[in-house]
């Protein structure tokens, strides 16, 4: 593991260990993935931002739980113009699971992401999705595992959250990258995260910016720092998301 595990917080040391825990499919999975830079283009012509709307249930940053049925909550996203969207599978400490993942991408028509800590190869093979997340910082070997992800039809989405990790990221050859405000580390939120890390992220990729990002003007800054899109989770999650998506999707 990558990561210097005593600077983590109790909450993302047990997620970590269910992780290493859970185990990978048994089958190799094979996707016919749909584009999330189509997406995001289709998006900027219909004069709409790109946002990637994640089905949340719970998490240890929020209060709570949501139990409507995700297919619901995903319809009624992509009902309000959501680019794609992000369903967790991390059943232990987010409330999700791969079954609701399937389900979901029946459902609707934008990609969908699988927002999970992957940390083998084998673990890729639990279920078909369009996109895949990737935490650079658990992830041993990541030119390995971003190869194993592609070869599979998956569209990688590499998270980052410092220089050394964007650089590794940008060596391994993602081309999705996301910056997530949040330090995993002490589970705080700075949106300068996001400010600082984008001037080194080369053109030809799609930035992500991720976490954090709770209003207009979230969206507006993030937007004005280089985001190409947005992952939004409880701020869509907490009320009408047909209605919170609208909101943040609208140009101003």
């Amino acid at each position: 593991m990558g990561a210097n595990e005593e600077d983590l917080n109790p909450a993302v040391r047990s997620i970590l260990a269910a992780a290493r825990d859970r185990s990978g499919g048994t089958e190799r999975v094979s996707v016919d993935a749909r584009s999330f830079p189509v997406a995001v283009a289709e998006a900027e012509a219909d004069g709409r931002v790109p946002v990637i709307a994640e089905v949340k249930p719970t998490s240890p940053t929020t209060e709570g739980r949501r139990d409507d049925d995700p297919v619901d909550l995903a319809r009624a996203m992509a009902d309000g113009g959501a680019s794609a969207i992000s369903v967790l599978t991390e059943p232990d400490h987010f409330g999700g699971s791969a079954g609701a993942l399937t389900r979901v991408r029946a459902a609707v028509d934008v990609p969908v992401l699988r927002k999970d800590f992957i940390l083998t190869e084998s673990q890729l093979d639990v279920v078909a999705s369009d996109l895949i997340l990737l935490i650079a910082r658990f992830v041993d070997d990541l030119d390995e595992l971003l190869s194993a992800a592609e070869d599979r039809g998956f569209q990688p989405l590499v998270e980052v959250h410092t220089r050394e990790e964007l650089d590794r990221a940008v060596a391994a050859g993602a081309d999705l990258i996301g910056v997530n405000n949040r330090d995993l580390a002490r589970l705080e939120v700075d949106l300068e995260t996001f400010e600082s890390l984008a001037p080194g992220v080369p053109e030809d990729v799609t930035l992500i910016a991720e976490s954090g990002i709770g209003s207009v003007d979230d969206v507006e800054r993030m937007r004005s720092a280089g985001a190409d899109a947005l992952l939004i989770g409880s701020a869509i999650m907490d009320g009408d998301v047909t209605a919170n998506v609208r909101r943040l999707t609208t140009q101003q």
